[in-house]
Parts: C-alpha cells; sequence; structure tokens
C-alpha cells in the first residue's frame, strides 16, 4: 500500500475582474480584483496575472498581494499594487488601459517562504525598498485584520517622500495601530523635517529602527536585489541570525 502526502491539485488559471482602482504615487495603482472562487491566501504571498493579446500572444507578471482577501457581491475581492515599468508590456496596460469590469486571468496564491503567519509571537521587522512595501503591507493589514499584538517594525527606504507607497494608511497605522511604528530613509531627497541627509539604509538605520538580534525577530526585506542584498548583509553582520531573515527580490520586468 502507498503512504505518504496526497498530491496537492494544481492551481490553476481562472478569470478574474477589475471592480475598484486606487492611485498610490504618480506611478503605482492599486487594483481590486474580484476572483469568485479565490481559496484564501497568507500575508506574503503572491499572484500571477496573464494577459492575452488577440492574436493568442500572452504575457504574465508576478505580484505581491497587498492585503487580506474580502468578501464582494460577487465573491472574494484581492487586491495588488502595480509600479508601472517604463516599456513594460503588463504593467503599462494594467494601469492605462484596464478598465472596471474587464476581465483578466490571474493564478494563485503562490509561495510558502516569505509569508507571515498570525500564530507566530516573535516580535517582526520589516523592511522595504520602494514597491517592496506590497508584500510587508500585507502582513501589517493582516496584523491589525486578526488583532494580534506581535509587534512590527518598518523601516521603508524611498526615494522621495512622494514616492512612498500606502502613505496616508501608513500614516494612519503607525499612529493607530498599537505595536506598529514606521521610519522612512530617503535616499535622493528628504522632506523638510526629517533629520539627516538622503543615504541608503545603513547601520545606523538598522539600530535605531530595528529590533536587536537577541530579541530573535523575524525579519522580512523585500525589494530590488541589491537592496535586499546590501540589507540581508547588514542584518547578518549585525548578529541577525541567517535562519530568521526572509528575503523577496524585485525583477526590473513589467
Amino acid at each position: 500500500m502507498a503512504t505518504g502526502t496526497p498530491a496537492r491539485a494544481p492551481i490553476r488559471w481562472q478569470v478574474a475582474r477589475l471592480v475598484e482602482r486606487r492611485v498610490e504615487t504618480a506611478t503605482a495603482q492599486t487594483l481590486v480584483l474580484e476572483v469568485p472562487d479565490w481559496p484564501g491566501h497568507l500575508p506574503g504571498q503572491h499572484v500571477d496575472v496573464r494577459l492575452t493579446a488577440p492574436d493568442g500572444y500572452q504575457a504574465a507578471r508576478s505580484y505581491s498581494i497587498a492585503g487580506p482577501a474580502v468578501d464582494g457581491p460577487g465573491g472574494p475581492r484581492i487586491e495588488v499594487t502595480v509600479q508601472r515599468v517604463p516599456d513594460g508590456e503588463v504593467s503599462p496596460y494594467l494601469i492605462d488601459v484596464f478598465g472596471a469590469g474587464d476581465p483578466v486571468e490571474v493564478r494563485g496564491p503562490l509561495g510558502g517562504w516569505f509569508i507571515w503567519r498570525s500564530e507566530d509571537t516573535a516580535p517582526v521587522q520589516l523592511v522595504a525598498g520602494g514597491s517592496g512595501i506590497v508584500p510587508l503591507m500585507a502582513m501589517i493589514r493582516a496584523r491589525r485584520a486578526v488583532g494580534s499584538k506581535v509587534p512590527f517594525r518598518l523601516i521603508y527606504s524611498v526615494r522621495t517622500a512622494q514616492d512612498v507607497i500606502y502613505a496616508d494608511e501608513l500614516r494612519r497605522r503607525g499612529r493607530d495601530d498599537f505595536g506598529l511604528d514606521v521610519a522612512y530613509v530617503y535616499t535622493r531627497e528628504a522632506p523638510d523635517g526629517w533629520r539627516g541627509e538622503p543615504h541608503r539604509v545603513g547601520l545606523a538605520d538598522v539600530n535605531t529602527h530595528g529590533w536587536p538580534p537577541d530579541l530573535e525577530p523575524l525579519t522580512y526585506v523585500c525589494g530590488p536585489t541589491g537592496f535586499v542584498e546590501a540589507v540581508a548583509d547588514l542584518l547578518v553582520g549585525l548578529g541577525h541570525s541567517s535562519r530568521r531573515i526572509r528575503t523577496e527580490r524585485f525583477g526590473p520586468t513589467g
């Protein structure tokens, strides 16, 4: 008799429809998609989005899911935040052409490593570079949704204040979500009142706004490859265990 874990059914493509969009920055928008057969997901997972041209040509990209699914009149709804990539095949269409009620194929949820589970009790530190905030925002939103008291600290690196995705919500959550601390690092132009000169995330930022290694926090780092590698090396150099650091890199395709 054969024994073992039953094979998991393959994740299939299904049709979603756009029900809402929100402008986050000059180059980023959040799309709310209604997915009737959505099976649920964990914060940090992502979804594939596929477009098909009239001639049959297809292009697919992966996008992190920005928060918990919510119920809608036509089924569950999920959010993805899309950053425009110059000369991209998918992101310009989703931002400029994709209209309310239009269909798009999605497949997910995908990914089982870069996730936060609400039953984890360790402190959490999140380090985001640019649009790498998206899966980390999903964790912040999930924390509030389940009423978790786990302390979170977010370090968010952006070029300028105008590039902060979810700016108003992060400001509100930093004020109202007890146990959530939010700090920014500006690399090109800092707003009035921000101490210091523009710079990349460094030792002082992590020491000031992150958790010390002896607390054994769970750390999630997401952003461009160079950013992720530099931050991960910095954390390990400070004494954080590599086993407690989870990373996700965003590629340039769009």
